[in-house]
């Protein structure tokens, strides 16, 4: 017992898994599948089935010690007054401090203000990436602070390719580059196989969130399988990918942690958190989820 007490303080154990959580008196149910970090405490949220375009602002309170929520304040819906084009991921920019949200619907991304207004601006999209189909198009957006590029993907390869490309935008919105991505093989024909989000780190690492999911007709036996890899953008086109880690979700008889994890952002150096896409809190079953990962 000495010796594990020990490893651990050395960091030679890996730290024990946390738990999701969940917040149900103080955040309506939504298709929560994006989140990003503003500062001070407060988050963007998009929800995919939102009534209109815009996003949620939460302020959490998080013991990054323990690796535990320990408050949640809803701050409110920021609605852009325009329809709802199943938006999937949001980023941070702190130089203008706005955010940009990518739809699945029109393959776009836009600019909005803190309030929820567009600014007028969107990424200069590809045409290869605005032809995507609506179920596998931009589910990701990340910016990276040191670089000051934007990163994006489909869920799943483009028309035409067997590889995902991952496009790089400059801050003037215009696109750089992209680099390929070889996503993983379905562990069997029963999952549905997608890559869900980007998060770029301030350390230069590029982390690329893949999730498989397994709904049989009943749902009991309904599963996830989430893996989190790393990748370094450098001038090699292919990237070449490290499992950071790897976790399981289902929902059974006995257990309701089903999750379909499609938001990741860094909250702290140490620290990932995850936000789930309950479908509303499909049947009272499924649950709104936050999850933090401690990192190296």
């Amino acid at each position: 017992m000495i010796r594990i007490l020990c490893l651990l303080l050395l960091g030679c154990l890996p730290a024990m898994a946390q738990k999701p959580q969940r917040f149900h008196k103080v955040l309506p149910p939504g298709n929560y599948s994006g989140i990003t970090a503003l500062g001070d405490n407060r988050y963007a949220v998009v929800s995919d089935k939102s009534e209109e375009d815009g996003f949620f602002v939460v302020r959490l309170t998080i013991d990054s010690v323990k690796g535990r929520i320990t408050s949640i304040e809803n701050e409110g819906f920021r609605s852009s007054g325009l329809p709802n084009r199943d938006m999937e991921g949001i980023c941070y920019r702190p130089s203008t401090n706005t955010v940009f949200i990518s739809g699945e619907k029109d393959n776009e991304v836009y600019e909005y203000t803190l309030d929820g207004q567009r600014t007028g601006r969107r990424l200069e999209m590809p045409a290869l990436f605005k032809q995507a189909d609506r179920n596998s198009g931009l589910e990701s957006l990340t910016y990276d602070v040191q670089r000051h590029l934007f990163f994006t993907t489909s869920e799943r390869p483009l028309k035409g390719d067997s590889l995902l490309r991952i496009q790089t935008f400059t801050d003037d919105l215009r696109p750089q580059c992209f680099y390929y991505y070889r996503p993983d093989v379905p562990i069997s024909r029963k999952y549905s196989q997608g890559v869900s989000e980007l998060c770029a780190l301030d350390d230069g690492r590029l982390l690329v969130l893949e999730r498989q999911i397994r709904v049989p007709k009943l749902k009991i036996g309904a599963s996830t399988v989430i893996r989190i890899y790393e990748v370094i953008p450098s001038d090699e086109p292919l990237l070449e990918k490290k499992l950071l880690m790897e976790f399981r979700t289902r929902v059974n008889l006995t257990s309701r942690r089903f999750a379909n994890y499609e938001g990741l952002c860094q909250p702290a150096p140490n620290l990932l958190l995850l936000i789930a896409d309950s479908q509303n809190r499909y049947k009272n079953v499924l649950r709104d989820w936050f999850l933090l990962r401690q990192i190296e």
